[in-house]
């Protein structure tokens, strides 16, 4: 027992080192995502992306499935919840109940949410109500904090406390199917085309390209192969990926979706402008890489280079561009 009394000593040494470690790494992550850097975490815009299971769409479920899909949306809309929560609620249901209101379920479970009346939630009659049910559902759900910022999957569970936390993602391309169909509403997720990519490789492609680019001197006017401004370098890496893009840099601010800047992927278009809230104000274009870097052709006597995007520059305009996805104009709004 004496031989092990040293080794105690560099216990509480090693407790210290492995919890430095652990707000370290969890610091580290949580900077990234707040920064528009490579490791975002989840947020707003991985909501609808994901294909229904077993098959289903809109079109496969029965009238009964619908109308309350079509009450769900309802109540929502009533009580001003944005679309986001429609979306949550949806997901929710057709997992629980698969969009049925059943007077059964787990221990005293019931109705399209499956509540229990022993949790708090209502008299059994109360929660086979539709209306009551959902409303009660989106009151719990409006109360948790950044319930908006949170995955689907994630709001859902801190509301239900479900025994398969990941059950309601495979319902979220369904429920924003159902939405786009029965409210007109295309985007419940609130992020434009973040539900469109590149095509597979086009990002890694075009920024490749810019890369064996650098060092070459910033001529306006110029699209290579020796001299480049910012929009002919643009231009030009993405023709290598594949995709034709228009010459000038505020006409390719409108080449394809767009989404908030600090949600950029790498792949995406930066854009400055004397007035970033007037698409027609925009002067400069770069394409960011990812991990808080975008590579770009600045102005004349300098050349092509890589750089800390300007996160807080009063130019920076706040939509980025997916170049080839689908237009979402609305957006700028």
């Amino acid at each position: 027992m004496r031989m092990l009394r040293p080794l105690r000593l560099f216990v509480p040494f090693v407790a210290v080192g492995a919890a430095l470690l652990v707000f370290l790494v969890f610091g580290f992550l949580a900077y990234q995502g707040g920064t528009g850097g490579g490791l975002v975490g989840p947020g707003v815009c991985d909501a609808g992306l994901r294909s229904a299971a077993s098959g289903d769409t809109a079109a496969t479920l029965s009238d009964e499935q619908r109308q309350n899909a079509a009450t769900i949306i309802r109540v929502a809309q009533q009580k001003g919840a944005p679309p986001r929560a429609w979306l949550v609620a949806l997901a929710t249901a057709k997992q629980e109940s698969d969009l049925r209101n059943i007077n059964y379920g787990d221990r005293d479970s019931l109705g399209l949410f499956q509540q229990r009346p022993s949790q708090g939630w209502g008299t059994p009659a109360q929660v086979i109500d539709p209306v009551y049910s959902t409303t009660t559902f989106l009151d719990r759900l409006l109360q948790v904090p950044g319930w908006d910022r949170l995955p689907v999957t994630v709001a859902a569970q801190t509301v239900q406390r479900s025994a398969f936390p990941d059950a309601y993602a495979k319902w979220e391309g369904l429920a924003a199917d159902l939405i786009g169909q029965l409210a007109g509403v295309t985007d419940p997720a609130g992020c434009g085309p973040d539900s469109a990519s590149l095509p597979e490789g086009a990002a890694r492609t075009a920024i490749q390209f810019a890369l064996g680019e650098l060092g070459k001197p910033y001529v306006w006017g110029a699209t290579g192969p020796n001299t480049y401004d910012c929009s002919g370098l643009i231009l030009r890496a993405f023709q290598a990926a594949g995709i034709d893009l228009p010459r000038v840099s505020r006409e390719q601010f409108d080449s394809g979706g767009h989404v908030p800047v600090r949600q950029a992927q790498a792949g995406d278009l930066m854009f400055y402008a004397t007035d970033p809230t007037d698409p027609a104000t925009i002067h400069h274009v770069a394409l960011y890489m990812g991990d808080n870097t975008m590579v770009e052709a600045p102005y004349s006597g300098e050349a092509v280079r890589v750089r800390q995007v300007p996160w807080n520059y009063a130019e920076l305009v706040p939509l980025a561009t997916r170049p080839g996805t689908t237009r979402n104009l609305a957006s700028r709004n």
